[in-house]
């Protein structure tokens, strides 16, 4: 009973996620600026990551009920990072039970999901979880312009990437017109990723794109 009920929960989050990603394929008219800042838009840190007990450590903030939420995702992002995905994905489902997108908590998971999906490999994936953050936002947040460019340049859809990527510049020319600034600016990226993002500002440098 107990391995029917796994592979039930493990086909329901498969056919989320494929429901995920069809609407990652359609995104939201650009706009000209992103100014706006998004408190969601954060990594928890309950327990310091080089902990040597961090998972028993989340396991008993997740226990006690405080920070219940926050250790949940940062648990989840532990087992994705040690290679258990599958475990992951039911640890943020857990959290999304509990934390409706339109909240603020609500978003700041599906962010963390999404730097999670990529970071697998599952950019349609994270590109959906991202989109949904933004739908439960009012205002235009500025992470939005650069992470869309990173995700759609990685999918190949580099024409839209360097659209986005022009958002940003118009937004923040100083931060963005070049790479030189990434580290500060992108302080949580990885290597990978800004190097990933260097790439498309190259494009833009290269013919930037008019607006609107």
């Amino acid at each position: 009973m107990a391995v029917a009920r796994k592979m039930l929960t493990g086909m329901v989050l498969a056919v989320g996620m494929t429901v995920f990603g069809a609407a990652a394929q359609s995104l939201p008219a650009l706009q000209e600026f992103y100014f706006d800042d998004d408190v969601a838009a954060v990594t928890p840190v309950v327990v310091p990551a080089d902990s040597s007990d961090v998972v028993d450590q989340l396991m008993k903030q997740r226990e006690r009920g405080r920070k219940a939420l926050e250790a949940t995702v940062q648990l989840a992002s532990v087992a994705y990072a040690q290679g258990r995905p599958e475990l992951g994905s039911e640890l943020y489902a857990d959290a999304e039970k509990s934390a409706p997108g339109t909240t603020v908590s609500g978003r700041m998971v599906r962010w963390n999901h999404g730097w999670d999906l990529f970071r697998q490999g599952d950019v349609d994936g994270a590109l959906a979880q991202w989109h949904s953050v933004q739908q439960g936002l009012r205002g235009n947040a500025s992470w939005v312009p650069p992470t869309y460019a990173l995700a759609l340049w990685t999918l190949g859809r580099k024409d839209e990437a360097v659209q986005w990527y022009a958002a940003a510049v118009r937004t923040e020319p100083q931060r963005w017109s070049t790479s030189a600034g990434y580290a500060q600016a992108l302080p949580d990226w990885r290597d990978s990723e800004r190097a990933t993002l260097a790439e498309v500002q190259q494009a833009w440098a290269a013919q930037p794109p008019a607006w609107p």
